[in-house]
């Protein structure tokens, strides 16, 4: 086939417009979202320990995945965080990103994030699928076999090691109370990890008849742990870094998901092996903290209410995403609440923010009806 100059000419042209239509300062192939509103410290706020950065004790450090996928989960989350906060100033945020393998850049997590949040204090962190994927088994749901649901195995690696404790929180939260209280949960000296646990659960489902039936496994792995062994979910943690690096709390993970290779003792990805390794010995933490399951059960991701009980943190475990629903015209009654904290700007909608206003009240109250 000939080639003609004009023909040429005609898809570089093309080429050039379709580069230049990706608005200035946006990140390609990221969606887009609002700046949020700006938040300062009031009256009591530890006072910033000049040069320490990142190892300023008066710091609250939150950790959380970033990708594209859930992006606007996110900044949803991080944007709850911050209007809730006495102290949003003194929150620094500590972001896990996927490096390689088809994943946005760094760079560009990084630019959507100061966009939106130009005062935020972060620190992206890469992690490399291949850390993982060797170790990981195939579960119920695909989703959840990405690695980086792993990346919280890998926080005390990855974090400077100024850095005492953390709360890992899942992308699909939202907070509407004072961070800060989470943070000062007291850890005793013999609890790496602190979460709300829900010992009503039926715990033995978590893992195989092989696992229960073995007995080497089953009832004897808990034996002689600080209480019997309850459910929480990982979504909602506050984990003492220093203590999981002198316990090598990873390789213990690890070890569990060694053996799942080999022999399979569970289903679901990445809570299992916690499970294993820390039921029995959680700090418990007030269900207020970790008000889960809003995303509905995993096969169909149907409406869930709120527990009964006081609010702090709301999160959407399981399959149904608030933004998904919304998208699709078909939301919960609970994701509207969710809605309000949305930053994401639609295609086509010339807005330049759909955050509320820009009132720096911390409060929030449940609807009567709920």
């Amino acid at each position: 086939m000939r080639a003609y100059p004009a023909m040429w000419a005609g898809l570089v042209l093309v080429v050039v417009v379709l580069v230049a239509s990706v608005g200035e300062g946006e990140a390609a192939g990221l969606p887009r979202f609002a700046e949020a509103p700006e938040y300062r410290n009031g009256e009591g706020c530890p006072a910033p320990v000049a040069g320490a950065g990142v190892c300023d004790p008066g710091l609250v450090h939150v950790a959380m995945t970033l990708d594209a996928h859930y992006l606007r989960g996110s900044m949803a989350a991080i944007y709850s965080l911050l209007k809730h906060a006495s102290c949003p100033e003194s929150i620094f945020f500590h972001f896990m990103a996927a490096d390689g393998g088809g994943a946005p850049e760094l760079g560009e997590l990084r630019t959507a994030l100061a966009a939106s949040f130009p005062s935020l204090r972060f620190e992206i962190y890469p992690f490399r699928a291949d850390a993982v994927t060797g170790l990981i088994s195939a579960s119920v749901r695909a989703a959840l076999d990405a690695p980086l649901n792993y990346a919280r195995n890998h926080l005390a690696d990855l974090l400077p090691k100024c850095v005492p404790r953390a709360i890992y929180l899942d992308s699909d939260v939202l907070a509407v109370d004072d961070v800060r209280r989470l943070w000062e949960t007291r850890l005793p000296a013999a609890a790496v990890v602190a979460a709300p646990e829900y010992c009503h659960a039926n715990f033995s489902r978590y893992f195989t008849d092989a696992f229960w039936s073995d007995p080497k496994l089953g009832e004897s792995v808990f034996a002689g742990r600080r209480r019997a062994p309850c459910y929480f979910n990982t979504g909602v943690m506050v984990i003492d870094l220093r203590r999981w690096r002198v316990g090598q709390y990873r390789r213990r993970i690890e070890l569990w998901m060694e053996l799942q290779k080999e022999k399979r003792i569970y289903e679901l990805g990445s809570l299992p092996p916690f499970l294993l390794v820390f039921s029995g010995e959680v700090e418990a933490v007030d269900h207020r903290w970790n008000q889960h399951g809003l995303g509905g059960d995993n096969i169909l991701g149907s409406c869930r209410p709120l527990h009964k009980g006081p609010v702090s943190l709301m999160h959407w475990s399981g399959k149904g995403k608030p933004w998904d629903r919304l998208d699709a015209g078909r939301p919960c009654p609970l994701d509207y609440t969710w809605k309000s904290y949305d930053l994401y700007i639609a295609d086509g909608d010339s807005s330049s923010a759909s955050a509320p206003s820009r009132s720096a009240s911390s409060s929030w109250t449940l609807p009567a009806a709920w």
